[in-house]
């Protein structure tokens, strides 16, 4: 299974928003491989509908989004850092539309000849912010920059390549500082292990929402990034804010189809099984509440009732103004026979975005040198306990663009040291890969049972001890059988589970995403106090 090692001067992992930014930048300084798992577009950038959220209205400033982040984030936020990244989106912002990304314009009200962008409105935003591309935002990003991935001679895409795991030169016992300089990729059509060399790696990889039995996110969406960092040695915070978005599309074949936030933003109301509205009864903000407590009060009226789902109900816009404004969503529910312009749509919350990951700075630099970690699988300090809606892509965009300069402001190495080529040793062809479909199906459901949207200490216990013999399980199938894509991202998951777990316990408290029963209430003295994690130790 072994080839000849591949030497870039840069690694990317992941073809979401913050990858592509990443290669873009660095692009004219060097070569550089972007590997991704799947398809180049297969990114959570591609499923995204609402929006990237920033300051371009005079209505608008940067103190009322800094305001909104942090309200959002419940006590947790690093205010540094969302000052930071609020006041560098609009520039950002500027270089997409130089790319060729076509947000939604409109008319000037007061000047018909002129256009102006069409800003929408999000839970949590005090105002409209939300600059989108009709529902379908994240495609045009991703069509935009892969379109200009595609003019660069010096990026060179691997498709159907996952990540294995960080070579660095600690793993290799070499004396010095610890630094990257290298990655294992699985190259899942030729079925072998590959050695990619480069003095930088960036953990682009998007998040973690499959390891939940339901999930807004594509298939990709296993944690490897996180898993990976963590092996490697890499401090690991917040992972208990898992943040679940209240409207996925309850139909028994739509599996992980998103109704955006925007629709909510637009005046859709949620209505129980009785039909009537009861998100007032949850908090003012009734449906544009921010999301952790839209959902909890999803989740608390399907428990009352025994509700198997709850209903959005956007059909008093108007029928041209719902086709217009949502054309994707209109005709994604209509192939499962809702015509959401007569009749309210079934919802349920489903897992989403995971607000925790990889410590890093806001350049994205993690303790291991060439090292970099960008967009949701980063823990920057920006959502705290709960992820302000669209705030995702900005982050992605601004710290792409901060890690690409940091990057490019490191002293060249020398040249890296010989990476082993990957060992097989005794390893056979896997005989029995029912017992990784089974041991995948249990994780996501334990996961859902006993880590969702409610927790208490008990159920989080009982997921520790489920997820220590899983562990065992595929650590023993791991090392005894040639490796697999789908046993690569179960390894993944459970390591990615454990982490969830174990932040969620060491908070004694309910805070943002993370609500325990046993500890209703927040707790000043865990403000401003991230849960931490790293291999060997918990502090």
């Amino acid at each position: 299974m072994a080839s000849e090692t591949r030497h870039f001067d840069y690694l990317v992992l992941g073809s979401g928003i913050a990858g592509l930014t990443f290669a873009l930048k660095v692009a004219a300084h060097g070569r550089v491989a972007l590997i991704t798992k799947k398809n180049r577009a297969d990114s959570s950038t591609n499923w995204a509908q609402g929006g990237i959220a920033s300051v371009t209205s005079r209505e608008d400033s940067f103190a009322l989004h800094v305001h909104d982040t942090l309200e959002a984030g419940a006590g947790l936020c690093h205010g540094d850092v969302v000052r930071r990244i609020v006041e560098e989106g609009p520039a950002r912002i500027a270089e997409l539309i130089e790319l060729g990304t076509q947000f939604t314009e409109r008319e000037v009200p007061s000047d018909p000849s002129r256009r102006e962008l069409d800003l929408t409105k999000e839970g949590g935003h005090s105002k409209r912010r939300i600059l989108h591309a009709k529902d379908a935002t994240g495609a045009e990003i991703e069509r935009a920059l892969l379109a200009a991935i595609a003019a660069q001679p010096n990026i060179v895409v691997f498709e159907n390549h996952l990540a294995i795991d960080l070579v660095t030169t600690a793993k290799l016992g070499l004396a010095g500082p610890n630094r990257v300089v290298g990655v294992y990729v699985f190259d899942e059509l030729a079925l072998r292990v590959e050695v990619f060399a480069g003095p930088v790696v960036v953990l682009a990889t998007g998040g973690t929402g499959k390891v939940y039995l339901y999930t807004t996110n594509p298939d990709i969406a296993t944690g490897d990034g996180v898993a990976m960092a963590y092996r490697a040695g890499l401090p690991i915070a917040n992972m208990e804010f898992v943040q679940f978005h209240p409207t996925c599309l309850y139909h028994p074949q739509a599996k992980t189809f998103l109704i955006s936030e925007a629709v909510r933003g637009e005046g859709a109301v949620l209505r129980g099984a009785d039909g009537q509205r009861f998100m007032d009864r949850y908090d003012a903000r009734a449906e544009l509440a921010p999301r952790d407590i839209v959902a909890r009060a999803i989740d608390s009226e399907m428990k009352r009732t025994g509700a198997d789902c709850v209903f959005l109900d956007i059909t008093h816009r108007g029928a041209d103004f719902i086709r217009d404004h949502f054309p994707n969503i209109h005709a994604k529910c209509l192939e499962f026979g809702i015509d959401l312009t007569r009749e309210p749509i079934p919802v349920v919350p489903a897992a989403h975005y995971q607000c925790g990951g990889v410590v890093t700075n806001l350049d994205g630099e993690t303790e291991i040198t060439g090292l970099f970690a960008i967009g949701e699988v980063a823990c920057t300090g920006l959502h705290g306990a709960n992820r302000l809606a669209s705030n995702s892509l900005l982050e992605a965009l601004v710290c792409a663009h901060r890690a690409a300069g940091r990057a490019l402001a490191l002293p060249p190495p020398d040249s890296g040291p010989a990476i082993p080529p990957w060992q097989t040793g005794r390893a056979t062809d896997p005989d029995e890969l029912v017992v990784v479909a089974h041991n995948w199906d249990e994780l996501r459901r334990t996961m859902w049972d006993y880590v969702g949207i409610v927790r208490t200490n008990k159920r989080l216990r009982r997921a520790e001890k489920r997820l220590g013999n899983l562990q065992e399980e595929i650590r023993e199938f791991y090392w005894g059988y040639t490796v697999t894509a789908d046993l690569l991202e179960l390894r993944n998951l459970c390591t990615v589970a454990e982490l969830i777990v174990a932040c969620a316990l060491q908070r004694p408290e309910s805070r943002g995403l993370h609500y325990n029963l046993d500890f209703p209430a927040s707790d000043p003295t865990w403000a401003q106090r991230d849960t931490v994690v790293r291999r060997g130790s918990q502090s």
